[in-house]
């Protein structure tokens, strides 16, 4: 007959408790939980049903710290940005079914990058994958002499051969933005920037680039941003102030964008029939039917495969030939961008917040 260990309540169950309610031995449990042979089909079957029956668990983390290695993938993002979010749902689907688990640690208001990181480590992970990080170089490259570390959505110059890098071509999408705009017949573009934050130099480089091989090196504009919606409206006010006002901006990311569509529509000016706004990284916020808005896409999947598949390499000692991977960016046009005012035949402005078709999605 089973018996029915007393457990005090909200204890989790352990193994102890199903041998008990299984009648057998813990050892026994222990070799069924871990799949290993040594027991009956019907020992096993009554053994998961009891597990089952009182709610039992398998700890997966205890087992792997018992053992040399941990498995675990640790991933440092940043708590307030759409993009990173994204990227950490790829991280797991990239991760788990390639036998590991993912730990993470936010970086936020009054919780440093070294904080989140040294969390990481005390966690025992065997690898770091760092979203945007924004720690100097030099103590990036001192962290990857400890375990294999990869920075995803930031370029590293310098002693950094240690470092593995995955990355979009943010210049490149800068100058999709610019052609997409210039086509649409716009001449007076703006770029609000993101300061210092990772790929924020690049994406600056390929505005400018690309407004002066379309002839338009006057109507250069760079506006002080950020990577926030308070940033965007910030940037935003600016223009509204400023004489003559562009008819087109190019936004850091899609956060600071929304700030922007925010403050032009408290302001009653039309998007995009007026300004025309284009953001960057394809974020969830980008895709929401009420936002609709052009974007440069980052492939957010592939980024975050690619930077799980190079940790494992690293981990499993593979030989990896080259140390950064660049990714090409999509630009996804919605409803913010449109023909610049009276210009003709370029094409019929849209209004502004139209649904997103299932392509752009």
């Amino acid at each position: 007959m089973s018996r029915t260990p007393a457990r005090s309540e909200g204890k989790r169950p352990t193994l102890a408790d199903v041998a008990a309610r299984a009648d057998v031995s813990t050892a026994l449990v222990s070799i069924i939980m871990r799949g290993a042979k040594g027991a009956s089909a019907g020992t096993r079957e009554r053994v998961l049903r009891a597990a089952k029956e009182i709610g039992y668990r398998p700890d997966a983390r205890a087992r792997l710290l018992r053992s040399n290695r941990s498995r675990l993938l640790g991933v440092q993002f940043g708590l307030q940005h759409p993009f990173h979010t994204d990227l950490v749902e790829g991280i797991y689907a990239a991760a788990e079914p390639a036998g590991y688990q993912v730990a993470l640690s936010a970086v936020a208001v009054g919780r440093s990058e070294r904080h989140a990181v040294e969390t990481l480590l005390a966690d025992r992970c065997e690898a770091l994958i760092l979203l945007g990080p924004q720690a100097p170089a030099a103590q990036l490259a001192e962290l990857a002499t400890q375990l294999p570390v990869v920075s995803v959505a930031r370029r590293l110059r310098g002693t950094t051969a240690e470092v593995d890098v995955v990355r979009t071509a943010d210049d490149e999408g800068a100058r999709q933005a610019v052609d997409h705009l210039v086509a649409l017949g716009h001449r007076d573009i703006a770029h609000i920037d993101g300061g210092r934050a990772p790929g924020a130099a690049d994406r600056r480089r390929g505005y400018r680039t690309t407004m002066s091989r379309h002839g338009l090196t006057r109507h250069i504009r760079i506006v002080p941003g950020g990577l926030t919606e308070e940033d965007g409206a910030a940037a935003a006010r600016a223009l509204l102030d400023g004489r003559p006002r562009p008819t087109a901006i190019l936004v850091f990311n899609d956060r600071c964008a929304t700030g922007v569509l925010d403050m032009f529509l408290r302001a009653g000016l039309p998007v995009p029939g007026e300004i025309s706004v284009v953001g960057f990284d394809n974020s969830h916020l980008a895709r929401l039917a009420h936002i609709d808005l052009t974007t440069v896409g980052q492939d957010i999947p592939r980024l975050a495969s690619l930077a799980v598949g190079r940790a494992i390499a690293r981990l499993e000692g593979e030989q990896v030939a080259e140390r950064e991977i660049v990714i090409a960016p999509r630009l996804v046009v919605r409803g913010t961008t449109a023909a610049s005012p009276g210009v003709p035949g370029v094409g019929r402005p849209r209004v502004a917040a139209g649904p997103v078709t299932a392509d752009d999605r």
